[in-house]
């Protein structure tokens, strides 16, 4: 297996030192940049399996590039994992929102980045290496395009299959309506909000089975969840 391609967006320049020394005596490829216009460029000439991406940098914004890499269809489904001097539940709350898959706080310790790191390439290089993703009792194939639930075979549309792998890539975690449509239909779309509520629906009817319960959660005024069950 290749080395995972790591991204490290971070000025501050002992710090992003020890983490990239750290990282690379782990056996991953590490590019970095202290500007977020040029981790832009960095993640659209190769796309990295992770980005380690500080909030306050120069240039573009973490926030921004956050935002923008999950609005590229290319990058959207690469983790991000923000690193932030910032406590507060609110800003924590909204780096999650953008589009982060996890949030640390500094100073941390580089050991529990790193294994933070590795448990989430661990849940997404399934996806990434065309290997069967299981969440709960569902399983998918994302190269025969085949659904299974409790080793029952589901017959799914395209676009619904596109929308159940997004969320187990990304399991237990909340995405907006504006969310799933730049992930799954692309950023450049002009479909309706609503058509995402639709496809959800015929989702649901897909992977439903008598006895079992829903594993598509609703969670009001901010979107949709698949939990493992």
């Amino acid at each position: 297996m290749s080395a995972p391609k790591l991204l490290l967006v971070e000025d501050d320049t002992a710090l992003a030192e020890l983490v990239e020394y750290r990282f690379r005596g782990e056996g991953y490829d590490v590019r970095t940049t202290d500007d977020g216009d040029e981790a832009l460029l960095l993640a659209a000439e190769d796309t990295p399996d992770l980005v380690l991406l500080d909030w306050m940098i120069g240039g573009t914004s973490g926030i921004e590039v956050c935002r923008r890499l999950r609005r590229n269809k290319s990058t959207a489904h690469v983790p991000i994992i923000m690193l932030t001097a910032r406590h507060d539940e609110d800003d924590r709350v909204r780096g999650l929102e953008t589009g982060a898959d996890d949030y640390v706080t500094k100073p941390f310790s580089p050991r529990e980045l790193i294994a933070r790191v590795g448990a989430v390439l661990r849940r997404v290089r399934p996806a990434l290496a065309g290997e069967t993703i299981t969440v709960g009792d569902l399983s998918l194939d994302p190269t025969a395009h085949r659904v299974a639930r409790r080793g029952q075979a589901i017959k799914i549309g395209p676009t619904e299959f596109r929308l159940l792998r997004h969320f187990m890539e990304h399991p237990g975690r909340v995405f907006s309506r504006g969310q799933l449509l730049d992930a799954v239909w692309g950023s450049g779309s002009d479909i309706e909000l609503r058509t995402v509520d639709v496809h959800i629906r015929r989702l649901r009817q897909a992977i439903a089975l008598p006895g079992a319960p829903d594993p598509v959660r609703t969670v009001r005024s901010a979107g949709y969840a698949l939990e493992g069950v």
